[in-house]
């Protein structure tokens, strides 16, 4: 009797993970293939493939958890000429399809999304050099920010949720947006070129890359200007910070190759460097792991953040870059 009860309960919980009751998934956003790629992490499988448009590169879940927004940027790179896109796809997670799409009005090439706390969702539209206000329950552009230079590209949002900064990739600037007002506030010269940005969880200092040297900015939110330099040994193209605001990761490309670096922010010093086939575009961080997806190698490469080690990499295809992570519920 106790053996087919533990027989029972066994096949029980198999099927409730199978039915997605309990399972997590990764989901992957994917540019050539023009997609959004569902995976098991476990198994690094893909249980299922999401169409959308041409071509999405970023994927932002709203703060429930319901829905997943993909703005849809161009067929072309960053600087590049090409088709360009205009919507943001809307993903049930429950469903796992795209139910809606919504228009932003005109050809912008939006790139990526991060809701504020107070709900909005913001979009940086390059071709507009501003940021989209999006409120989601309606599915409409409820407001446009400025940002006073081209290729607006990268965003982050403040804690207190009252200001914005973009990395504005050509013009190698920052802009600072005041997000009650709607309004710029100013434009901070960092480099030649800039990349990606982060914020510290205290919202006191912003981190973005100089895309042509081995150098990472530090921005002083109170003055407003670059205060200094973290040296690298790679040129830097994206930043991660850890949740508990200790590290800041940084992948960076150095003799043709990826590398991750892993800056103490305590000290602003570089205390782990780690060597990769190829170099990250986008990170994803979840739990007691990092997950940084290599677009032109196709896969996942996982960082143990207990440890320091890398672990399995998640092989995928050509094209991987934006991510998010979802808790499968029952529909």
């Amino acid at each position: 009797m106790v053996r087919m009860f533990l027989f029972l309960l066994c096949a029980g919980l198999s099927g409730l993970a199978q039915n997605g009751t309990s399972a997590s998934r990764l989901l992957v956003v994917n540019i050539k293939e023009h997609s959004v790629l569902v995976v098991a992490p476990e198994s690094g499988k893909v249980v299922q493939t999401i169409p959308i448009g041409v071509s999405g590169h970023e994927i932002a879940l709203s703060p429930d958890h319901r829905f997943a927004y993909v703005p849809i940027y161009s067929d072309a790179v960053l600087g590049d000429a090409g088709h360009d896109g205009r919507t943001i796809d809307v993903i049930d997670l429950k469903a796992l399809k795209v139910v809606s799409s919504i228009d932003l009005g005109r050809t912008l090439r939006p790139h990526q999304a991060v809701f504020s706390p107070e709900g909005l969702l913001y979009v940086t539209a390059e071709l507009a050099n501003a940021v989209e206000v999006v409120d989601t329950q309606k599915r409409a552009v409820v407001g446009e920010i400025p940002t006073g230079k081209p290729q607006t590209h990268a965003i982050v949002i403040s804690p207190d949720g009252l200001r914005a900064y973009t990395a504005n990739v050509d013009s190698g600037t920052v802009s600072v947006l005041d997000l009650r007002e709607r309004k710029l506030i100013a434009v901070i010269p960092v480099a030649k070129r800039v990349q990606r940005i982060a914020i510290s969880a205290d919202g006191r200092w912003v981190f973005t890359c100089d895309w042509d040297a081995p150098r990472e900015a530090v921005i002083d939110t109170r003055t407003l200007t670059v205060s200094r330099w973290i040296g690298l040994k790679g040129v830097p193209f994206s930043n991660k910070l850890t949740p508990d605001g200790r590290w800041l990761l940084v992948s960076e490309t150095k003799d043709e190759k990826g590398l991750l670096e892993v800056v103490d922010l305590n000290t602003l010093q570089v205390v782990k460097s780690f060597m990769l086939d190829a170099q990250p575009f986008g990170f994803l961080i979840h739990g007691n792991r990092a997950y940084m997806s290599c677009l032109t190698q196709g896969k996942i490469e996982i960082l143990n953040l207990l440890n320091w080690t890398l672990e399995k990499p998640i092989v995928l295809t050509w094209g991987t870059d934006g991510m998010a992570w979802i808790d499968e519920t029952a529909n």
